[in-house]
């Protein structure tokens, strides 16, 4: 449980913002950076944060049903589930963002992709770190007098 909630919280709140990034970087709009462009980035970040997690959640908790899938999978390390996920992640944000608009290509398949790879990655370690619970396999049944 505590898997899901760590995705739950976490993913939106990172894919949101670099959500906002790419399509910022993909308008044009980081031409001429400065103090107050990066504080209206955050500025607009504060407020669309609520439309992060209701469009974000169902995606995280998806991510993190792949993410328990792959953890019951003895031979898996950790590291190489963590990369999985975030390639899934990465495939799902590239599919779902970077087809749409008038400019497509590489950067903008990557730029996307990267939308949910590194909440994907970052969340899979967050959930490896805090919430795996270590398998004990019960004694058996002759050993318990």
């Amino acid at each position: 449980m505590k898997r899901y909630i760590i995705f739950a919280a976490i993913g939106p709140f990172i894919g949101g913002f670099l959500l906002l990034l790419a399509t910022t970087y993909q308008s044009g709009y980081w031409t001429e950076t400065n103090s107050g462009e990066v504080t209206k980035l955050f500025v607009v970040f504060v407020k669309s944060l609520q439309y992060n997690y209701l469009f974000g959640l169902v995606p995280s908790l998806m991510f993190a049903a792949v993410d328990d899938i792959l953890m019951h999978v003895r031979r898996i390390p950790p590291v190489l589930r963590m990369l999985m996920v975030g390639v899934v992640a990465f495939i799902g944000a590239a599919l779902t963002y970077a087809s749409h608009g008038s400019e497509s290509g590489a950067v903008q398949f990557i730029l996307y992709g990267l939308v949910g790879f590194i909440p994907g990655v970052i969340t899979s370690w967050l959930a490896h770190k805090y919430a795996e619970e270590l398998y004990v396999p019960a004694a058996p049944a002759s050993a318990q007098h």
